[in-house]
């Protein structure tokens, strides 16, 4: 496995530890930004150097924050479409023929809010929606050879920045029909799952506690 990301230097060294404790060489980190032109390139061709083969793609980074309605700047636009879709897109089609040799299949991180916007983020919500537009259109260009999924989380950790008052997450656990918030182990069963279900392709599946429901 190789783990891209941008900072948490620590927590990847940690993880890549711990993997390789499991597993003697099965995972790497690599430090770089998405956003750069030669990031796709680069983070595939580690992966070949490392391991020889590329079976599973999980388009995990998101940026996310809320911009106001009167307030978005160009910037604004740049940084979650960059993050949100634009990677997504340009690694999904750099790692396609690799992909491809070995059956394998991309597991992209959507979001509930994806199909029903949450106030205060259109931006984001938009982001997300072209993320989910993208993943059905890469299940059809890149069949029969590689299956592409998604997963659309709800409420699974709380933004460490403040961003939702208490008040706030007592009304999102109150139209969660499980009552409570979610655990990243939960996105990663649902991302395992879709990597290993061969006759799955095209879909979006919600792991929030049933909150798509209400909303």
């Amino acid at each position: 496995m190789l783990a891209h990301r941008r900072g948490a230097d620590d927590d990847a060294a940690r993880l890549e530890k711990e993997l390789n404790a499991a597993r003697a060489g099965s995972a790497m980190k690599l430090k770089g930004d998405l956003l750069a032109p030669v990031a796709p390139k680069a983070l595939v061709d580690a992966a070949l150097q490392r391991f020889a083969r590329l079976d599973i793609l999980v388009n995990n980074a998101s940026s996310f924050f809320p911009v106001p309605v009167g307030e978005m700047e160009p910037s604004h636009w740049e940084e979650l479409i960059g993050a949100n879709l634009r990677a997504p897109l340009f690694i999904s089609q750099q790692a396609a023929p690799e992909l491809a040799k070995n059956q394998g299949a991309i597991v992209n991180i959507v979001d509930i809010h994806a199909e029903r916007p949450l106030k205060g983020y259109a931006l984001y919500s938009v982001t997300k929606a072209g993320l989910a537009a993208l993943t059905r259109s890469l299940a059809l260009e890149l069949a029969p050879r590689v299956r592409v999924n998604g997963v659309a989380p709800g409420a699974i950790a709380w933004p460490e920045d403040g961003q939702f008052e208490d008040a706030e997450r007592a009304r999102i656990l109150a139209t969660t029909p499980l009552g409570r918030v979610g655990s990243p182990d939960d996105i990663a069963r649902a991302v395992h799952f879709l990597a290993c279900a061969p006759y799955v392709t095209g879909q979006i599946l919600a792991v929030d506690g049933g909150r798509s429901i209400f909303i």
